[in-house]
């Protein structure tokens, strides 16, 4: 029998999910945070990337992202793309798992709405995942700029470490546009239908996870609930690596830092 190459360290396991809650505002138009957060308890993911985060948007006195933080007791990493007098809006982090270190590049394209993307090192019982939570823009030719930044951005961060990307793409074309770059660095994304809610016909929502045999399970959480708590279908995945899947192995790491 061949030694194991990472002797005493173990597999690592971890369920994702992705969702645009779209503001918590539903497709009945209702403004109901806590339908949000029932939806995301509901899907029991140890990680959650968010899209439209309505941080200027108060739920009993808290901001919304602290609100879902506090009802799902996890940590929270916000990314908000806009910034403004009234509060900020964007993309989230929520995590059962500290948080080690965060980045926020900034996607956007002169002329377009501002975009960016979280990139984070989460701690899952001592071994570093990384995961990236991103919205892009409603232009093929925005995406494509996007996609270029987002990768340098990864490559900054090395290539030893296990990841996952997730969010709410905007690519519908199953063959062309800007997500080939990714398909290309991290292997092709599955495709399951997310958008709109009531009646999902395009696959706006994403998950990869590099390296690719990590992907155990992608699945759609349509629930009557889901389908009317916003106009994206939430996405959940299950991830699990060997040690020896990964290149360099397991890293070991100081002390978790407070984010």
């Amino acid at each position: 029998m061949p030694e194991d190459p990472s002797p005493g360290l173990t597999p690592l396991t971890v369920s994702l999910a992705s969702y645009n809650i779209h503001r918590c505002f539903g497709t009945d138009g209702r403004y109901a945070p806590e339908r949000t957060a029932e939806v995301i308890e509901a899907l029991d993911a140890d990680i959650i990337g968010l899209q439209e985060v309505d941080m200027r948007l108060l739920v009993d006195g808290r901001a919304q992202l602290d609100f879902l933080a506090d009802m799902l007791a996890c940590n929270a990493v916000p990314g908000p793309n806009i910034k403004g007098r009234r509060g900020k809006f964007g993309n989230a982090l929520l995590s059962r798992w500290p948080v080690r270190e965060v980045r926020r590049p900034d996607l956007t394209v002169r002329h377009y709405e501002p975009r960016g993307a979280i990139l984070a090192e989460v701690d899952v019982a001592g071994q570093p995942l990384r995961v990236v939570v991103t919205h892009l823009g409603l232009n093929a030719a925005e995406r494509r700029l996007q996609v270029r930044h987002l990768l340098a951005a990864l490559e900054e961060g090395g290539d030893d470490m296990p990841t996952v990307i997730m969010g709410d793409f905007n690519e519908w074309r199953p063959t062309r546009g800007a997500l080939r770059a990714i398909d290309r660095r991290y292997g092709v994304s599955l495709m399951p239908r997310t958008f709109p809610s009531r009646l999902p016909l395009l696959p706006l929502d994403r998950v990869w996870a590099w390296p690719g045999a990590g992907l155990k399970r992608l699945s759609v959480y349509a629930t009557p609930l889901s389908r009317i708590t916003s106009d994206h279908l939430p996405l959940r995945a299950e991830v699990a690596w060997e040690p020896h899947e990964v290149p360099g192995g397991w890293r070991r790491r100081a002390a978790i830092t407070k984010v």
